[in-house]
């Protein structure tokens, strides 16, 4: 962890996270601390390096906030493995594999916005055990897996339930839909075709620049659906995980050599992967 980190951490939480704890409370903790440690070093101010465009970049916070959750994961979960989007990679023997995201949104975050997050996932080699997300300025925490269903701030998510409100059944149409498209990808036909198609089949769109935010949104019923293409697994897990332990359904399709993710009601994603699969030129 970078000396900067390091010090701002040391006013935030000097305790390290107990190996007693459970995954779902491990990973709760790791995101909580992480936004945290985030939000105290954008408050000191910060400095960004572009990655591959002017809107994707990183800074030290992303560094620290990732190198802080890797620490504590060596100590919780030695046998585990770990994979960041700042570069941690670590092997692990149990077959298991936690996916960070430290600052997910973080042009947002460097503009002064509220909607980045930090998010987690855990996953084993056939799926996604398990996903967490902290929005720190919002004060939200949603976390669910195939063994608990998904919760915000504690409460039970009931956006899926099987009643008259069900949201599996919404038709697209009805919806509004998260999405996100970096400029330059539209002027590329093979994914402009079947991000057009999606994105004419809803009834509004949002691009807000955080996909584990709009995942969770999904997930609690203030976003109806969400699709994006070239997800890595830090943008992809977590929100996978939440949504479908509040009952909805995630998956993805190959279209035009590009591999395009869905999350939301089952009609909703059966009409978007159908869409997507329109704009085609194969």
């Amino acid at each position: 962890m970078t000396e900067l980190g390091k010090h701002k951490l040391g006013r935030h939480s000097a305790t390290n996270l107990s190996p007693e704890l459970d995954d779902y409370q491990l990973a709760a903790e790791l995101v909580r601390e992480a936004g945290q440690l985030a939000l105290l070093m954008r408050q000191g101010g910060l400095d960004a390096q572009r990655k591959t465009s002017i809107s994707d970049v990183v800074t030290a916070a992303d560094h620290a906030a990732e190198a802080y959750v890797l620490e504590q994961l060596q100590r919780c979960r030695p046998d585990d493995g770990v994979l960041g989007e700042e570069g941690a990679a670590v092997r692990g023997s149990s077959g298991r594999t936690w996916v960070i995201d430290p600052v997910d949104g973080t042009y947002n975050f460097l503009q002064g916005s509220t909607y980045w997050c930090s998010a987690i996932a855990l996953k084993d080699e056939s799926d996604v055990l398990l996903g967490a997300i902290f929005q720190p300025e919002e004060d939200k925490l949603w976390i669910g897996g195939k063994q608990r269903a998904t919760t915000l701030n504690g409460d039970p998510v009931t956006t899926f339930r099987e009643d008259g409100t069900n949201r599996n059944a919404a038709d697209l149409s009805h919806l509004g839909a998260a999405t996100y498209i970096h400029p330059r990808w539209l002027s590329d036909p093979m994914c402009a075709m079947p991000w057009h198609a999606a994105a004419t089949s809803a009834a509004t769109l949002r691009m807000l620049g955080s996909g584990s935010c709009d995942l969770g949104r999904v997930a609690d019923g203030q976003l109806g659906c969400w699709f994006q293409h070239s997800c890595p697994e830090w943008d992809w897990l977590p929100g996978k995980a939440i949504v479908t332990a509040a009952g909805g359904v995630a998956g993805s399709v190959h279209v035009n050599g590009l591999e395009w993710f869905m999350a939301g009601g089952t009609t909703a994603v059966h009409q978007l992967r159908a869409a997507l699969e329109s704009g085609s030129v194969d």
